[in-house]
């Protein structure tokens, strides 16, 4: 395997595949012992959003010009 000018390498697919690495993902290198291993990074979990539970929650059936005239104090 070579290494391009910029530093660049292609790993090979069955190593992808069997790490889960996918386009975008990241991956680190770690030297032991004078080895170089690849270990795909673990994103953490984005935190839900406070107003996620009430996605999709609405229940009350009127048109968007009667909420805003209710919004907005109109009769």
């Amino acid at each position: 395997m070579k290494v391009t000018v910029k530093g660049q390498v292609t790993i090979p697919i069955q190593i992808r595949e069997k790490l889960g690495i996918t386009p975008n993902s990241e991956v680190d290198f770690v030297e032991e012992d004078g080895r170089v291993y690849i270990k795909r990074k673990i994103s953490p979990i984005p935190p839900i959003s406070r107003f996620h539970r009430f996605r999709g929650a609405a229940t009350v059936k009127m048109t968007t010009d009667e909420i805003l005239a209710l919004t907005r104090g109109e009769e």
